[in-house]
C-alpha cells in the first residue's frame, strides 16, 4: 500500500516551515508523497487574507522543486468550512488502497481533543504530530511524533513583514516571494 502524508492549511503564503515539515515527515516516516491540501475556509479561522486562487498558485510555486510534493484541492473544491473528518473520509473512500498519515503541529495535536468527529477520524488516518517551540505534544490520542528542525515561523509572520514592508528572502521560496510581489499581495491589512 501506498503511505501518503497529509499537509492542510490556509497556506497564506505557504513558507518554508510547511515546506521542512513535510520533507523531514515524509523522511522519517518513509511516505511515498505529501499532498498538500489547501482549506477554502479553516474551522478555526474567519478567513484567508489571500483568494484562493492566489494560495493555491503559491503552494503550486512552493511545491513544484519537490516531486514527492503534490497538490490536492478536494477542500477548496468542496466551498465552505474544511473539516478533516469529512476530507479524510473522502479520501479514504477514493483511495482505498493509500494509508494517510496527517501532519499536523504540536499547537494543533493539543486541539485534537475539540476537533469535529475526532473519534472516528482516528479510524480514517494516522496522526503525526511535529513539534513546535512552545507547546507539548500531550494528547490523549494516539500520535506518531516526528522530530523536525525547530522553527518558529508562520505565515502570519511573513504577511506582517511584507505589510510593512520588509523583505521574507529566505523565509518563503522566491519563486512564491515574486508572486506575492506581482500580485501585491499581503501590502494592505
Amino acid at each position: 500500500m501506498k503511505r501518503i502524508g497529509i499537509l492542510g492549511g490556509t497556506f497564506d503564503p505557504p513558507h518554508l516551515g510547511h515546506l521542512i515539515i513535510a520533507e523531514e515527515t515524509r523522511l522519517a516516516l518513509d511516505l511515498d508523497e505529501i499532498w498538500f491540501i489547501p482549506s477554502y475556509t479553516p474551522p478555526h479561522k474567519t478567513s484567508a487574507k489571500s483568494t484562493v486562487e492566489d494560495r493555491i498558485s503559491m503552494v503550486k510555486k512552493a511545491i513544484e522543486a519537490n516531486p514527492s510534493f503534490t497538490l490536492n484541492t478536494i477542500e477548496v473544491e468542496r466551498v465552505g468550512r474544511s473539516y478533516t473528518f469529512d476530507t479524510m473520509k473522502a479520501l479514504r473512500d477514493a483511495y482505498p488502497m493509500i494509508d494517510f498519515y496527517f501532519i499536523i503541529g504540536a499547537d494543533m495535536v493539543e486541539y485534537l481533543p475539540k476537533w469535529d468527529r475526532i473519534d472516528q477520524l482516528m479510524d480514517l488516518v494516522t496522526f503525526v504530530g511535529v513539534k513546535r517551540p512552545g507547546y507539548q505534544l500531550n494528547t490523549p490520542y494516539p500520535i506518531v511524533e516526528v522530530d523536525i528542525p525547530m522553527i518558529d515561523l508562520s505565515s502570519t509572520f511573513i504577511r506582517n513583514r511584507l505589510y510593512n514592508r520588509k523583505p521574507a528572502h529566505y523565509l518563503i521560496p522566491e519563486t512564491v516571494y515574486s508572486y506575492i510581489k506581482e500580485k501585491q499581495l499581503y501590502e494592505n491589512r
